[in-house]
């Protein structure tokens, strides 16, 4: 049996790039207080599109999954996803009065980034989707603990970093490291050197994501 988990050995082996995208100027902004409206609007336009991506991606996991249990696990994702996630965007686009349709969504870091993770859902089975979307949930959830302790002003963003802080959000980051781990214990040395690849390939992604935010 290996001597670290498989969520584990992700973290030490992409150790400088997960701590680069959690202490991504992004994030250093919000938590000193000083993220212009301007990035967060952008920002928030090609989150909201990524959303129906994120459909997509755990929809291939959810087809490939191979429990009953894993099944209606990723169901429920879904069913977060598709009815209440997409109703926040919607809310917060009527709200600050953001037409997303002005925003220009074929940026190259943001296309990178939705084909480049949905690429790994629909041709990687359902262990590469688990850990693609770990890199992604884990790193939220690090960074929105973080900035959740800040005075944010700005009530749609202080929304936003509590939401992925939050237990329902940590008990979803929590789920795929649980997943990944149990399947960890299994697989060979090779296998778990490519699904943490796959890990650090997710969090460049997300680095070049978050710096298209500022146009």
């Amino acid at each position: 049996m290996p001597t670290e988990t498989l969520s584990e050995q992700m973290l030490r082996e992409n150790a400088a790039v997960f701590e680069a995208m959690v202490n991504h100027r992004f994030i250093e902004d919000i938590v000193m207080g000083r993220l212009s409206p301007k990035v967060f609007e952008r920002y928030l336009v090609y989150e909201g599109a990524f959303v129906e991506t994120a459909i997509s991606i755990f929809a291939f996991a959810t087809a490939k999954a191979e429990t009953i249990e894993q099944k209606r696990w990723l169901i429920a994702v879904l069913d977060a996803l598709a009815n209440q996630q997409i109703a926040y965007f919607d809310r917060i686009f009527a709200e600050r009065s953001i037409d997303p349709g002005a925003y220009d969504l074929d940026v190259v870091e943001v296309e990178a980034f939705r084909a480049g993770m949905l690429d790994i859902a629909r041709n990687g089975g359902f262990l590469e989707t688990i850990a693609a979307m770990f890199a992604a949930e884990w790193m939220y959830w690090t960074w929105s603990k973080r900035a959740a302790q800040a005075n944010i002003a700005d009530p749609h963003l202080k929304e936003w970093v509590e939401m992925h802080a939050h237990d329902d959000f940590a008990a979803q980051a929590k789920w795929l490291k649980q997943e990944l781990d149990a399947a960890g214990e299994t697989l060979d040395a090779s296998e778990r050197k490519r699904l943490s690849t796959i890990f650090g390939q997710a969090q460049q992604l997300e680095i070049a994501f978050h710096d298209a935010a500022y146009g």
